[in-house]
């Protein structure tokens, strides 16, 4: 058997070399496989994958939405996130913003971003009743923020004047927003954003709320 098979072997072999030599030696072969490869070459339309402007973005253009220099990184682009918290470091809003945005102007915004508190009989109740704050967030502008939301400003003075809270008395209040910023540090996705697109940073950072809620639930309760 194993004769046999040499046999066989040899004669594909020498099949095999005959239709090759006769392949070579038309012409007509030879003129048409060049003319068909660079017309493959330069048609576009036949990809697996359909062309993007997103794929073929420069390194100028990377970075995504909802970043900016920061200013605490050598210009870096980076995504600030703006946080506000019950008493007890619960999350309650949050908002995301380029690096290098001011905290002062995004209070409105971070306040509106608190949600309703749902099965609750009457009117649901969507803003807390005071509002503590450092004093980045001492202006006219804020308070009148805050009081037409129904809140009541507890927020530090660059000065301090007599008969208004001082920033020792506050200071009790800032650690608390502190700790709940690092609680969002310690999710691998959140400290460094790598996402190009801010829709799916702005879900990770949903979702590392979701969880610091339920501790903090199982914690309390």
């Amino acid at each position: 058997m194993g004769d046999a098979a040499c046999g066989d072997g040899l004669r594909f072999g020498d099949d095999v070399l005959a239709a090759a030599a006769r392949l070579a030696g038309c012409r007509d072969m030879g003129k048409a496989a060049p003319a068909t490869a660079g017309a493959a070459s330069c048609r576009r339309a036949d990809r697996l994958v359909a062309g993007r402007a997103g794929q073929c973005d420069g390194a100028r253009q990377k970075g995504g939405c909802a970043t900016g220099p920061n200013p605490t990184d050598r210009g870096k682009p980076g995504t600030k996130r703006h946080l506000v918290t019950d008493a007890r470091g619960t999350p309650l809003g949050f908002r995301l913003t380029g690096a290098n945005r001011h905290d002062s102007v995004m209070m409105a915004s971070t306040l509106d971003a608190i949600p309703p508190l749902r099965g609750q009989h009457g009117r649901p109740r969507q803003r807390p009743a005071k509002l503590h704050a450092d004093k980045a967030y001492d202006a006219r502008a804020r308070r009148q923020e805050c009081r037409a939301r129904g809140i009541t400003p507890r927020i530090t003075p660059r000065i301090a004047r007599r008969g208004v809270d001082t920033g020792e008395r506050l200071g009790r209040h800032r650690w608390v927003v502190e700790r709940t910023h690092a609680w969002f540090n310690r999710f691998r996705r959140i400290p460094i954003r790598h996402e190009r697109r801010s829709d799916i940073y702005e879900a990770f950072t949903s979702l590392a709320a979701s969880i610091i809620t339920i501790n903090q639930i199982i914690r309390f309760c």
